[in-house]
């Protein structure tokens, strides 16, 4: 029987090392990391929510008074075509 020699070092035993405290600087640049995340999230679902919701209250309060933004538009380019 025969057996194979290697040549690379034997591996040591590693310790595992708690993990080092965040120093206050670091700590503060994850508050800002988590913050970012946050805020651009939030965005992407506000910005369309209050465009939708902007539409929408232009819609009920032209209804409101009795016209509607094809009215409107329909308006300014009669004005438009007379000028």
């Amino acid at each position: 029987m025969t057996t194979e020699l290697h040549e690379a070092p034997i591996e040591t035993a590693r310790i595992i090392e708690p993990p080092a405290k965040l120093t206050w600087r670091e700590k503060r640049e994850l508050r800002r990391r988590r913050r970012v995340w946050f805020e651009e999230i939030l965005a992407w679902i506000l910005v369309p929510a209050i465009i939708v919701g902007c539409y929408w209250l232009l819609n009920v309060g032209l209804a409101a008074m009795g016209s509607s933004p094809e009215a409107i538009i329909e308006g300014f380019r009669t004005i438009a075509d007379n000028l």
